[in-house]
């Protein structure tokens, strides 16, 4: 580490576009950038989303235009790029960047300190070539950070991370950005196409199988017989679109649930919702739900992956088992039935997420974890 704490460091991420685990890399680098550390960002992939974002807060995004298999042209390009200045730190996201970043840096006469975060709960480390290259990586790096305990507790029993080398850095959120204003409320449902008084339910996430968007509008067809003017809100876009589009239709919902695509206001967006759904099959530490909390909102999703780890049961919102329509049934009613309780249980997810999920939380984390790193060379 620099006498100044001051550090160069390079992120290597997959693609910048937009998804939870890019978000929290533009974040977090924006954040750094601003705590005086020199910050870039190399992407393995052609991508656009969140790189101007980045661009604008002056940050260089370095893209490597990865071709299929195994590119050694990419490895040239990223070790070069780690030479034109002095980099501290390479902190690899996922797995694909770490064992680019590996190699890059495998020879290197002054090596950086490595460090990688897992994401997510590590399913596509079941093919087995991925398996082992991300361990060959990982015997180079120096920490790995999880993003929640139950990411750390998985991938450690199942031998994927050493667990010397294991920590657990939760994600955060700009939470500042997040603030509930009537008026925008307002004008967002009108924007819409939304009435003022409609209770909404609202989701943010790819539309893809395991986010099961799906589950939710099952469970929003059985509501509507107690809630006639109930809405639902799928924010974001996907492969599924027209599947979820049909099934809405096929449920009678059509003029009921409102398809955003993606959205770069989600902040503005979710002063719209009442209740926060979240009824995915996995999640590693979900920033929807961290942005959920920001915004205020009772949340209600499934009890997996660090789900449980933001959502604290009858305090900030409720849990229910995996693709359980009735549960989810149950626990939205609920919900929809107190305004006291969706009130309490939005305040306390605010006043928790300041606490515990902002990005200064997490920026600061992160350094401490680059000076632990930084010991065991």
């Amino acid at each position: 580490m620099k006498p100044s704490g001051k550090l160069g460091i390079v992120h290597v991420i997959d693609s910048l576009e937009y998804g939870g685990l890019e978000r929290v890399v533009a974040d977090l680098a924006i954040a750094q950038t601003a705590y005086g550390h020199t910050v870039r960002v190399f992407s393995l992939c052609d991508t656009d989303g969140f790189r101007p974002f980045l661009e604008q807060a002056g940050i260089p995004v370095i893209i490597g235009h990865k071709r299929g298999g195994a590119d050694v042209r990419l490895i040239r390009l990223l070790r070069a790029t780690l030479l034109e200045t002095v980099v501290d730190v390479v902190h690899t996201h996922n797995f694909v960047p770490s064992y680019y970043a590996a190699a890059a840096t495998r020879f290197a006469r002054r090596p950086p300190v490595l460090v990688n975060t897992c994401h997510n709960m590590g399913g596509r480390l079941r093919n087995r070539r991925l398996r082992w290259l991300y361990r060959w990586s990982l015997a180079h790096a120096q920490k790995v950070a999880m993003v929640g305990s139950q990411v750390r507790e998985q991938l450690v029993s199942s031998r994927r991370v050493p667990a010397a080398k294991s920590s657990t850095v939760m994600n955060g959120i700009p939470v500042d950005r997040f603030e509930r204003s009537s008026d925008t409320r307002a004008q967002v449902r009108d924007e819409l196409g939304i009435a003022q008084d409609a209770l909404v339910i609202g989701t943010v996430g790819r539309l893809v199988e395991l986010k099961n968007q799906r589950l939710l509008l099952e469970a929003a067809a059985l509501l509507r017989p107690s809630w006639p003017g109930l809405v639902v809100v799928l924010a974001g876009d996907g492969p599924l679109r027209d599947d979820l589009v049909s099934l809405a239709r096929q449920l009678g919902m059509q003029d009921s649930v409102v398809f955003t695509g993606p959205r770069q206001d989600v902040p503005r967006l979710l002063n719209a919702f009442d209740v926060f759904a979240l009824p995915s099959r996995t999640e590693g530490l979900s920033i929807a739900l961290l942005e959920a909390c920001a915004a205020g909102l009772p949340l209600v999703a499934t009890r997996v992956g660090g789900n449980d780890e933001i959502v604290q049961e009858h305090q900030t919102g409720l849990l229910i088992p995996s693709d359980d329509v009735s549960a989810l049934r149950a626990a939205l009613s609920q919900l929809l039935e107190n305004p006291a309780q969706r009130l309490r249980m939005g305040e306390n997810a605010r006043r928790w997420v300041v606490e515990h999920g902002s990005i200064e939380v997490m920026r600061e984390n992160y350094d401490a974890l680059y000076t632990s790193a930084s010991v065991r060379r």
